[in-house]
């Protein structure tokens, strides 16, 4: 069952009672990385291999995604300043218990490269927030394995 969550602002990602912060030093520059974050949203299907669908809604202003075993999001867009950084937040889910969720991407140059730093920010319920404790090295996981994916992806493409 969908439900809203607390409109929250990127502030949010400071202040959350759960925060995980992971980062990943990539061989693209901040441009195209920032390009397949936010404006190639269909793509990120073909390297975040959690998600099953990802697609703009309202002008790219909002997004819908969906991910591998049925949880569902719908997002609005916080901040796409090209090329340092990507933030949304979700207003409804199907994921028990939460209250509100903010996701950052922040890109610095790295050298030729790029430093990816994705902050997962949380709120909900005392066993929600445990969960999402727990969840951490998956997480963790995810986004490294989502980040090289995607860095092979870009080389490929500039080759």
């Amino acid at each position: 069952m969908a439900h809203l969550l607390r409109e929250v602002g990127l502030d949010f990602v400071g202040t959350a009672p759960v925060r995980h912060v992971f980062a990943r030093d990539v061989t693209a520059p901040p441009e195209p990385v920032f390009h397949a974050l936010a404006e190639d949203v269909p793509g990120w299907t073909e390297w975040f291999r959690a998600v099953t669908l990802a697609r703009p809604l309202d002008d790219g202003a909002r997004r819908e995604v969906r991910l591998k075993g049925g949880t569902r999001f719908e997002e609005t867009i916080l901040a796409a300043k090209s090329p340092e950084l990507y933030a949304y937040r979700v207003d409804v889910t199907n994921a028990p218990g939460a209250r509100a969720l903010v996701e950052e991407w922040r890109l610095t140059p790295a050298g030729t490269g790029t430093r990816v730093q994705w902050t997962f920010a949380a709120d909900g319920t005392a066993p929600f927030r445990f969960a999402v404790g727990l969840a951490r090295a998956g997480l963790g996981r995810a986004f490294r394995d989502a980040v090289t994916a995607l860095d092979r992806r870009l080389a490929s493409a500039a080759a």
